[in-house]
């Protein structure tokens, strides 16, 4: 059967091109080993499923390993102690029947009596009775167990779930008397010290840290370009296309951070769309920069469950929203504090990470995503700024290059004649905003930007569009005087350095009445750059 990337369930490596996830799992076994209790939190479809399955087979020539998906028992069974008590042990036994090897005979005779409670509906079989029996059954295994809990955000809402945490907890504090399991290993998007977000106002007392013997669970669960790499061999070996392995693999890694359902998704549209298409023919031309450029245009223009959680969050959390705005288009540096909702939030669904102490957007993908959401929004197109850049649109390409220049002159008329008379806070918190408004309609459907992240916090922020196989580095900054502008010039043209390109763009929001509206150029270093005054 040939392999495929997967974006759908979880990996099997009988079936999939998969990231080699052994050193993950030797750092998580160290967890298990030392007998720790603790939680996979990442954001949806981080890996967390393949990850755990990926370490039940990993664990079981050493342990028992239960791993229960709460996923598959629906609302139902979390009405009651006795109910969930119920299910849970009838999935527990199971499972861990099908682990059971011969000869375990003191193991099966605890498990026999569990189960006459299950078969009987012993309405007076609850949370208490369920742990005596886990006990006695941990305790008569010829192996330990180690019980794995996937999909926990779908019971953390119900009281009867927190109670169990809580059993879990005082049996883990009792382990030198009472046999219990040798970990436990919970995986979800919210943390369970978030649980408190989702119950009613004055329940906070019911969520007083049921789960604070948890270990902390630092293992980096994204992918490197190494990683990706070793992914992207085992392709090639199959498929011999003739790519650069290292070129393909830092291009996912730049615009994914490692982030797994986007870097697996890139690499299926490139195998399966791109090298399908006109232009990109099955010889290997889809798995270069070209056909990695269409396939980012690919999954920016699809819906995916993915894409569809991170929106419907904005709408939950208006706070969220509110700091992802000023994020995107005020070019401030936002200070990460883990102490503040919103932030705590965006990390936990996945929206931005703490990079030396500031909080960035957590890759180009959900950049680029986001500046499409908020620049499509109706209220954003009812502007006169778009509705200028639709009308001018037509006039910006020649031969499949952009004229850069003449869209900076454009801009400039469009800007001084609709906001000419703005303050110097309308320029620093509007001005960004209302050139990716102008710029959107233009490149649309052909080509993308993104901001560079490097450049944040530096009272500048650098926008990268890509079209058509050609970068264009536009540098969007506050005027604050002749030698600030000089000392941006110059970082300007080490960027282009880095870049490899000899011409660069300046957009400089000038708010001096006595300013000189218009575009300039000037040479530094063998570097051409055009500056837009506004």
């Amino acid at each position: 059967m040939r392999k495929v990337f997967n974006v759908t369930a979880d990996c099997k490596p009988t079936e999939h091109y998969m990231v080699d996830l052994e050193r993950r799992l030797l750092k998580i076994k160290v967890l298990v080993d030392e007998g720790k209790y603790f939680t996979i939190n990442r954001a949806r479809q981080y890996g967390k499923t393949t990850t755990l399955r990926a370490l039940a087979r990993f664990l079981q020539e050493e342990y028992y390993v239960v791993l229960i998906d709460f996923q598959m028992f629906g609302s139902a069974k979390f009405k009651d102690e006795n109910t969930f008590a119920l299910s849970f042990a009838g999935s527990f036994l199971r499972i861990l029947g099908r682990n059971i090897k011969d000869g375990d005979n003191e193991v099966k005779s605890s498990m026999a009596q569990m189960k006459a409670a299950v078969d009987d509906r012993n309405e007076s079989f609850e949370l208490k009775e369920l742990f005596e029996g886990l006990g006695d059954i941990c305790g008569a295994a010829g192996k330990r167990i180690v019980l794995m809990i996937d999909e926990v955000d779908s019971a953390s809402a119900n009281q009867v779930f927190l109670d169990f945490l809580a059993q879990l907890r005082a049996y883990y504090i009792n382990r030198d008397e009472q046999a219990t399991f040798q970990s436990v290993i919970l995986a979800g998007v919210y943390d369970i010290r978030n649980l408190r977000k989702k119950l009613r106002t004055g329940e906070s007392h019911k969520v007083n840290s049921p789960w604070n013997i948890a270990a902390d669970f630092n293992i980096d669960m994204s992918f490197s370009r190494e990683d990706i790499a070793g992914m992207l061999s085992e392709y090639e070996r199959d498929h011999h296309t003739g790519m650069d392995i290292g070129k393909i693999a830092g291009l996912l890694y730049d615009y994914t951070e490692g982030y797994p359902f986007l870097v697996s998704r890139l690499c299926k549209f490139m195998d399966e769309e791109v090298g399908e298409k006109t232009g990109f023919p099955a010889d290997g031309r889809a798995w270069t920069k070209e056909g990695f450029d269409e396939a980012v245009r690919y999954l920016l223009s699809e819906k995916n469950t993915l894409f569809e959680s991170l929106i419907g969050k904005l709408i939950n959390y208006p706070e969220l929203n509110d700091m992802l705005k000023a994020l995107l288009f005020a070019g401030k540096s936002i200070v990460y504090n883990a102490d503040n909702a919103a932030i705590d939030n965006a990390v936990m669904f996945g929206f931005i990470k703490n990079r030396q102490g500031s909080a960035v957007i957590s890759n180009r993908i959900f950049e680029m995503r986001l500046y499409n959401y908020y620049l499509s929004d109706t209220k954003m197109q009812g502007q006169e700024m778009y509705k200028a850049s639709l009308q001018d649109r037509n006039q910006f390409v020649a031969d499949g290059e952009l004229d850069m220049r003449k869209i900076l002159e454009r801009f400039v008329i469009h800007f001084n004649d609709l906001y000419g008379g703005g303050d110097e806070t309308f320029l620093e918190e509007e001005g960004r905003k209302y050139f990716l408004l102008y710029l959107r309609p233009i490149i649309n459907g052909t080509g993308n930007y993104y901001i560079e992240s490097r450049t944040r916090g530096l009272g500048r922020t650098d926008v990268i569009v890509d079209y058509l196989g050609r970068q264009y580095i536009i540098e969007l900054k506050i005027w604050r005087g002749g030698e600030y502008n000089s000392r941006g010039e110059r970082q300007l043209v080490k960027y282009l350095d880095d870049y490899h390109q000899d011409k660069g763009y300046m957009v400089s929001f000038n708010f001096n009445r006595k300013k000189q509206p218009g575009v300039y150029e000037t040479v530094i270093d063998g570097k051409k750059l055009i500056e837009a005054v506004v």
